[in-house]
């Protein structure tokens, strides 16, 4: 795929950073050979292989689905300025 001094310009302009036209030519070339190579990756045959989420096969480790306060609000809150009955409290900001 060829990007031109256009595209480049508006994938600077996106990334907020300023690219001289000097540079603007430099990344020309640069981001249409990372494109090429990306494009090399489609004649790779993937139909055959499961997707996956991590290199190692491995179960995770299930639990009850409880729902608990975890049974230590008073040290949750411990160090707030403010509290009231294990909650924090904070001042008002919207009237």
């Amino acid at each position: 795929m060829q990007v031109d001094e256009a595209t480049v310009r508006r994938i600077a302009r996106l990334a907020r950073i300023e690219v001289s036209a000097e540079e603007a030519k430099g990344l020309e070339k640069e981001l249409s050979g990372i494109l090429d190579w990306v494009k090399q990756l489609d004649e790779v045959d993937t139909s055959a292989v499961e997707p996956m989420t991590r290199v190692v096969d491995q179960k995770l480790k299930m639990r009850d689905d409880v729902v608990t306060d975890g049974e230590i609000a008073d040290q949750v809150t411990a160090n707030a300025p403010m509290t009231e009955d294990n909650f924090f409290v904070v001042p008002k900001v919207v009237e």
